[in-house]
């Protein structure tokens, strides 16, 4: 099962680690997309700051990020898994699994982001600010910058099993699954139900959906589950409780949608 995850807006400081190796990130097929954008950047953040808050659409008081950004090369660095904060990643709580499930997290879960592309949590980056609808001088629109090096290798690392697609609509845009990995792709929704006035009524939730989607995965992962497709999926997570409901693709190598259905919201 390969889980794909947004990253978060805000993020950890920089460790005390040693400085960024890029050759050492996971997914070596990005390396040369990943230098490309991380010239620009710490260039862009290093020469001119007013026209790098502007382009990477910081307020006043973010501005202190673009000289974190000019010293990427040599900040220190940390597991992804802790640069990432945030609302699903407080709800996933990689640092109170057991061994077992921090193992399974580093093997299945991969986070999108403007600047390395994907990395797992286990690869060791320090933090930055990019995202992925930034739109640099030379290189242009981030997502644009990655669909070509991610169709090439994106489908090698989701190998033949489930993809479990998380990412907000801005990072799926980076890579959309196609084909044969499509027909075993699962996107998510979280619905709030609640009764009015005698009457089932369904809204779309954003901020706990993140949180929802942060409980899915660890339950996943402490549960040890490994379902092979969608339609395994939906039924481990019937196991484990959640109220899924799943709408079947029109037709073949289209992704399954399903409907996580909470009563609750927190």
């Amino acid at each position: 099962m390969l889980v794909l995850l947004p990253p978060s807006e805000g993020k950890a400081a920089s460790g005390r680690g040693a400085p960024l190796k890029p050759e050492s990130l996971s997914l070596p097929g990005l390396a040369e997309a990943r230098a490309a954008v991380l010239d620009e950047l710490v260039e862009l953040c290093a020469a001119d700051e007013a026209k790098a808050q502007q382009v990477l659409g910081l307020s006043e008081g973010l501005r202190g990020e673009i000289a974190k950004n000019a010293e990427l090369r040599t900040a220190g660095t940390r597991p992804a898994g802790e640069i990432y904060t945030g609302v699903l990643y407080d709800a996933l709580g990689l640092a109170t699994l057991d061994a077992a499930a921090r193992r399974r997290a580093r093997q299945s879960l991969l986070v999108f982001s403007g600047l390395w592309g994907a990395v797992r949590v286990g690869d060791r980056i320090p933090s930055y600010r990019c995202s992925m609808g930034v739109k640099l001088p030379g290189l242009g629109a981030l997502g644009a910058h990655w669909r070509g090096p991610m169709e090439s290798v994106l489908p090698e690392a989701a190998g033949g099993g489930l993809v479990l697609d998380l990412r907000s609509s801005a990072y799926a845009a980076a890579w959309k699954p196609k084909g044969e990995v499509a027909g075993r792709t699962a996107t998510v929704r979280v619905l709030h139900s609640q009764m009015v006035d005698g009457v089932e009524k369904r809204s779309v939730v954003s901020h706990f959906n993140k949180a929802t989607k942060g409980r899915i995965v660890r339950s996943l992962l402490e549960a040890g589950a490994a379902p092979k497709s969608p339609a395994a999926l939906v039924e481990a997570l019937r196991d484990l409780g959640y109220a899924v409901e799943a709408e079947l693709p029109a037709r073949g190598g289209k992704p399954w949608g399903l409907d996580v259905i909470v009563s609750e919201i927190h």
